[in-house]
């Protein structure tokens, strides 16, 4: 037999910032979402993104293509209001996690991306990289320090918190009107990310990226591949104008369109 050992659980109180990930799950139960799964050549892409001094954030550049998608196709980031009437942004917020250091261990603070859909790769990837630099300097930042402690203890807060974004307008030009999560990045390797539904009417899943096979021009190349997992609500829009998001997404980013210089 091996070394013994002492036999003992440890029990902590749950942590307020995975208080208010639980409530956005439950949130996400009246959603009926779509999954797509989408793998997409990033080979040009990485390239341009590798050029640039200092290399420009992944993230960023999946962040301007989805924003560029969602604004020419606002139906798949809609959603019904407090009446039952449907909200149609003309303007894409997009809502990022970031994962910072907490007391109560890593935390992957949301924070939004303003008006993703005109702005440049070099752009988002600066703000991106501060909020990582300084996530107390950001709304979100202070909210979650400050606000989430408190919100936690007093019953129902959470609930009605994400009703608000849920469901008004007001509420989600502070909080986004799409979610991007980047997932593959900790896992290494291909592979695609399943996540429940929140208050969001579109979501993409980062997942993993690999080299694999690809018909380029006539020919077999090796190129770098990633794996998006798109999760849309099924009460607000349809299988057809899911999949011409979807196909105006992967051609923005497989020609890497955001990354082109303009003119």
């Amino acid at each position: 037999m091996g070394a013994e050992r002492e036999r003992r659980a440890e029990v902590r109180p749950f942590p307020a910032n995975r208080r208010l990930v639980t409530a956005a799950m439950r949130a996400g139960r009246r959603m009926a979402p779509m999954y797509g799964l989408v793998d997409v050549d990033v080979t040009t892409a990485r390239r341009i993104l590798a050029e640039h001094d200092p290399p420009l954030s992944l993230t960023a550049f999946v962040v301007a293509s989805v924003a560029r998608a969602a604004a020419a196709h606002p139906e798949v980031h809609a959603y019904r209001d407090w009446r039952g009437r449907l909200v149609i942004h003309r303007y894409v917020d997009v809502t990022v996690l970031v994962e910072i250091p907490t007391p109560q261990g890593p935390f992957a603070l949301p924070h939004v991306l303003r008006d993703a859909d005109i702005r440049d790769v070099p752009d988002l990837s600066a703000e991106l990289r501060r909020v990582k630099r300084e996530p107390s300097a950001t709304r979100t930042g202070t909210l979650v320090e400050r606000a989430a402690p408190l919100a936690t203890r007093v019953p129902g807060a959470l609930r009605a918190m994400y009703a608000a974004m849920a469901r008004s307008a007001a509420v989600r030009q502070r909080v986004g009107t799409v979610a991007v999560t980047a997932v593959g990045m900790f896992g290494g390797g291909g592979g695609f990310g399943l996540t429940p539904p929140t208050v969001m009417s579109l979501e993409v899943v980062v997942g993993g990226m690999t080299p694999r096979p690809r018909v380029t021009g006539g020919q077999v190349q090796t190129r770098d591949v990633l794996d998006l997992t798109l999760v849309i609500d099924h009460n607000v829009v349809d299988g057809a104008p899911a999949a011409r998001f979807g196909a105006a997404l992967r051609d923005l980013i497989e020609n890497a369109a955001v990354l082109a210089p303009p003119g």
